[in-house]
């Protein structure tokens, strides 16, 4: 690799953003309009994304757009929703009207409960170190409450062990689990500094050595469940019910499908965990783990018919997401999509992202069971094709309306209707 385009730039953590981003365009060899773009992209906000990762020098705006007809427990909910994908938003609108007369969406929860794994090695006695541990419960307890009052303080803190000996290819190991009530935080912060301060006393008391020590982002003690009733008419009739249960068995006995079935139910949920600021690679990890917990990917979401005939759906999930700490508390955006919801706990946003999951789960099955996905999300894709073509102004509804007449939402077919637009001016 010659000079010019080495990844070693010294003391490039030690700049100024717009320092760093000239050092970085000249090893990379950007021109103007992309040194301009990037600039422009962070204005007004490039402070804070210096503040919150290493080496900045811009950002990216995802669109954030509001589902509308969203009732939740009985309240009427905005949701923010943050994503690039057309018809995502769309799609929540339609489903979550849909269950209106039913009463919208009814959730519960497990409560915002964390845990943190201690990874123990070296026993020859695995199964005595296991009971060890649950015997040193009381002083357990002490050390974890002591490592964040403030937690404690606001009604968190401490709820109990569970300690596992599990089989490897090394051989067994104890890995101790914390249970920790972490309020309307995440957690992540609370319950890794619990799970570092416990760990050296592990070791004194059960002479094993201590290596990871880290949370668990399968959060299945932190589940939210939501479901929705979705009356005959709302839906189509009978056909388009045992279509859509029939879409739902699919996917929970196909890994092949549950990827996709289950990659739209996260369109929903990570959209709000991104636009409150809450971590979307947690959430999606924790989703994913839990429904493949028992050795099977299938289905987040359970679907089914009621006694009178209705479609019912059911998700259940971890939802680990926080009001306080990280993006969630520093990130105007953030902050503002917050007070649109309108929510005072964690538990009440996580159960509003759930629902959102469920919603969207609704408006693809029923898609794909009826005209099938590509018609409605072709249909709402043709703006971006006409802004990839270089449509501008009125031009890019004009292009737009072209391609969904024709039924085909293509880039040449895109650039062939421009072409001819501006050549009639």
């Amino acid at each position: 690799m010659s000079d010019a385009r080495s990844s070693r730039i010294e003391g490039l953590h030690k700049m100024t953003p717009a320092d760093r981003l000239q050092a970085v365009a000249a090893k990379a060899g950007l021109g103007n309009e992309a040194i301009a773009s990037l600039a422009q992209a962070a204005e007004g906000r490039i402070e804070l994304a210096d503040r919150l990762v290493e080496n900045a020098i811009s950002s990216i705006a995802i669109p954030i757009g509001v589902a509308t007809n969203m009732i939740v427990d009985g309240r009427e909910v905005l949701v923010p929703m943050a994503t690039e994908e057309s018809s995502v938003i769309a799609a929540v609108c339609n489903a979550a009207k849909r269950c209106r007369p039913t009463g919208g969406f009814f959730t519960s929860s497990s409560g915002p409960v964390m845990a943190a794994q201690i990874q123990l090695l070296g026993a020859s006695d695995p199964e005595q170190v296991r009971l060890k541990v649950y015997e040193r419960l009381d002083e357990i307890r002490t050390i974890c409450n002591e490592t964040d009052p403030l937690l404690v303080k606001f009604g968190g803190g401490f709820r109990d062990i569970e300690v596992r000996v599990i089989e490897t290819a090394e051989g067994p190991m104890t890995i101790v689990h914390i249970i920790v009530d972490t309020r309307d935080a995440m957690g992540a912060n609370a319950v890794n500094s619990m799970a570092e301060a416990l760990a050296p006393r592990l070791v004194e008391w059960t002479g094993a050595r201590s290596l990871l020590r880290i949370l668990t982002n399968l959060a299945d003690r932190r589940v939210v469940r939501a479901r929705a009733v979705w009356p005959l008419e709302e839906i189509g009739g009978e056909e388009v019910r045992d279509d859509m249960i029939s879409a739902y068995h699919f996917a929970d006995a196909d890994p092949y499908r549950a990827a996709t079935h289950n990659k739209g139910i996260m369109n929903g949920v990570s959209a709000v965990v991104l636009a409150t600021g809450n971590d979307t690679r947690a959430i999606e990890a924790g989703a994913h783990s839990f429904v493949a917990r028992n050795g099977h990917y299938g289905s987040m979401s359970r679907w089914e018919e009621d006694a009178d005939g209705n479609l019912v759906g059911i998700l259940e999930m971890p939802m680990a997401v926080g009001l306080i700490g990280g993006a969630t508390k520093i990130h105007p955006t953030a902050q503002a999509c917050l007070k649109l919801l309108g929510v005072e706990t964690a538990d009440q946003l996580a159960r509003i992202i759930v629902s959102i999951g469920l919603a969207q789960n609704f408006a693809a099955m029923r898609a794909l069971a009826t005209t099938g996905i590509q018609k409605g999300h072709m249909a709402l894709h043709a703006q971006n094709v006409a802004l990839l073509v270089g449509a501008t102004g009125d031009e890019i509804d004009q292009v737009a309306s072209e391609l969904k007449a024709l039924g085909k939402v293509r880039q040449d077919v895109a650039e062939e209707i421009l072409a001819r637009l501006r050549a009639g001016k």
